[in-house]
């Protein structure tokens, strides 16, 4: 979990950033999950649309996702979520929080 100013920083980090993909109708499927993971692993920040399609609360959805990407949701605004996970590579400039 993050505190506040965690948060606070991470969401400004996010509020530039555009959303990197989408979850619709067809859910959360296992190459999506992968996509996202890879993201995380690049990024270490990311953004994505939860559609009303995907037929789920977007506070649900995001933590389910989370789940599944072994991240932090850091906000989920609207029907956009903010996914946080430290990055595993070397030499990379990770986000200080």
């Amino acid at each position: 979990m993050f505190t506040s100013k965690q948060r606070a920083r991470l969401k400004s980090l996010a509020s530039t950033q555009k959303p990197i993909a989408q979850i619709g109708k067809e859910g959360v499927s296992e190459n999506l999950v992968k996509g996202l993971s890879e993201a995380l692993e690049a990024h270490e920040l990311i953004k994505v649309n939860l559609l009303p399609a995907a037929g789920e609360d977007g506070e649900n959805l995001a933590a389910n996702v989370a789940d599944l990407l072994h991240a932090e949701v850091v906000a989920v605004i609207g029907r956009k979520a903010i996914f946080y996970r430290r990055s595993s590579r070397e030499n990379f400039e990770h986000i200080e929080i």
